[in-house]
């Protein structure tokens, strides 16, 4: 079974983002991979802040649609929703690792990428996290956060021996038992108003995740 961890560098960070770099190393050989690619559009300012990646900086390099994702059974990110979705959400399962550590660590201000590796590596990550928002290191780094969090529910006595195992520890860990957005972020899901729970439900687009949280909610 393929398993990659996986990160994209974007023109931005809604539904028309286009890949700019793209990056894996694979779970069986270490193989890493790398490239940066030419979007259609522009590359908003926002991104721009945050990869510092430009346009000019692309020009030689193959138009953003003609990236392609190595056939593979599991795709690894921290967030990996986003990057799944960038690249025209291929038929593989996810693992996130984004969800693994909300889930793992409930307690932690914050569960970004860059707050994981220094929430558990400590000094060690200042270094590290310096690469930050390019897709290579950014992957480097998610990998180290995938390990922490196999390693961590191990511990706790959930089998992981297999990447079946895992993403069916990811699958647990997306569903929340905690608001991650808007009004109620930070309440509860069992303490969440009856009247929002119904409204969420109500709408064209919603999380499946908080959807089973709260289905499960009123079971």
């Amino acid at each position: 079974m393929k398993a990659y961890v996986f990160d994209t560098e974007t023109t931005n960070a809604d539904e028309t983002a286009e890949v700019i770099e793209a990056a894996w190393i694979d779970q069986e050989t270490g193989a890493q991979y790398c490239e940066r690619f030419l979007p259609s559009g522009p590359i908003s300012f926002g991104a721009m802040a945050t990869h510092h990646i430009m346009l000019h900086d692309l020009i030689d390099c193959r138009e953003s649609g003609r990236f392609m994702l190595p056939a593979c059974n599991y795709l690894i990110g921290h967030n990996i929703d986003f990057d799944w979705r960038v690249i025209g959400s291929p038929d593989v399962k996810r693992i996130c690792t984004l969800a693994l550590s909300r889930y793992l660590w409930p307690e932690t201000d914050s569960h970004k990428q860059g707050a994981m590796m220094y929430f558990l590596f400590g000094a060690d990550a200042q270094e590290i996290v310096q690469g930050a928002h390019n897709a290579l290191e950014d992957v480097r780094m998610c990998q180290m956060i995938l390990h922490a969090c196999v390693g961590e529910l191990a511990q706790r006595g959930v089998c992981v021996d297999t990447w079946e195992d895992i993403w069916k520890a990811s699958e647990i860990a997306r569903v929340p038992t905690v608001m991650a957005f808007g009004k109620h972020k930070g309440l509860a899901i069992k303490d969440v108003p009856r009247d929002y729970v119904r409204w969420y439900l109500g709408q064209a687009e919603t999380d499946p995740y908080l959807v089973k949280a709260f289905t499960e909610r009123a079971r």
